[in-house]
């Protein structure tokens, strides 16, 4: 059952966090019409959205399964109720898939070309993702600033990774010069990779007790270990397309690459934080 929930952790964490970057990156990106990739997009978007509902719901019946202790009890329908109405995470889940529920129809409805709706709804249903896992661990307001602190690192892993799915639809069929796309894309990622640092690190700390938990080759600080070397990499690659931006446009297919591996990258990233979020971290002291 515990892999069953690490699976459906990281299908819904992808999906969201794509759904909301994407949106957020594409008035940034392109600054004129593209019709084409806004078609993908919005085909994208109604699977990515009809996914994260289907995983929200699968999520909700495995922690009731799991509270309960018994495979049967995710479908009774008065425990599912019980879960989602007396436990912090249920009364949480409630809202995150109302949310999820009413964003899918809006993407059925000629309302579905209004951004500030589609970003409203999708950063609301990413900010209720904060409180679900180790956001939960605190009490009062130091429990409030760690949800704080997560709602922004998330809103940065979700910028960074919907944002290379966008130009990588971007680099199939370029309407702009790329050079132009990517010194925006660099320009917002320096603050992002900032946010993701340092919401990073006060994570670790207020949930470890140290700036990197130890022991470093097992349970919590491995995957974690695991995820930071990921993001280097991520870093790494970056970088070398920030420095390569004047010849872009004669290495297309060179950076059409490197982004996509840059994207993976950010996929098995999110794996290795979805596993995570299954583990107690390992307390200083």
């Amino acid at each position: 059952m515990s892999e069953a929930l690490v699976l459906c952790r990281f299908v819904h964490f992808i999906v969201v966090l794509m759904l909301f970057g994407a949106w957020l990156f594409r008035p940034l990106l392109l600054k004129d019409e593209a019709p084409q990739v806004d078609r993908h997009l919005a085909r994208l978007a109604r699977w990515l959205a009809a996914v994260a509902l289907l995983s929200g719901i699968a999520w909700a019946l495995l922690i009731t399964a799991s509270m309960a202790g018994s495979a049967a009890a995710a479908f009774d329908p008065d425990t599912v109720a019980l879960v989602l109405g007396n436990t912090f995470f249920g009364q949480v889940w409630r809202w995150h898939l109302l949310i999820n529920a009413v964003l899918l129809a809006l993407l059925f409805t000629p309302w579905r070309s209004s951004m500030p709706l589609r970003l409203g709804l999708s950063g609301l249903l990413l900010a209720t993702l904060a409180p679900v896992g180790h956001g939960a661990m605190l009490d009062g307001v130091s429990g409030q600033l760690l949800i704080l602190n997560q709602i922004v690192h998330l809103t940065c892993v979700a910028a960074w990774l919907g944002g290379l799915l966008l130009l990588v639809m971007i680099l199939r069929q370029p309407t702009e010069p790329m050079r132009e796309v990517l010194r925006r894309f660099s320009g917002v990622g320096y603050a992002l990779v900032a946010g993701l640092l340092i919401t990073g690190l006060i994570n670790v700390r207020v949930l470890t007790g140290q700036w990197w938990p130890t022991p470093l080759f097992s349970g919590f600080a491995l995957i974690l270990l695991i995820k930071a070397l990921i993001v280097l990499g991520m870093l790494g690659l970056a970088l070398f397309n920030r420095l390569r931006v004047d010849d872009c446009e004669q290495r297309m297919g060179a950076l059409r690459r490197s982004v996509m591996l840059e994207w993976l990258l950010g996929i098995g990233a999110v794996a290795a934080v979805s596993l995570l979020g299954t583990l107690p971290p390992m307390i200083a002291g």
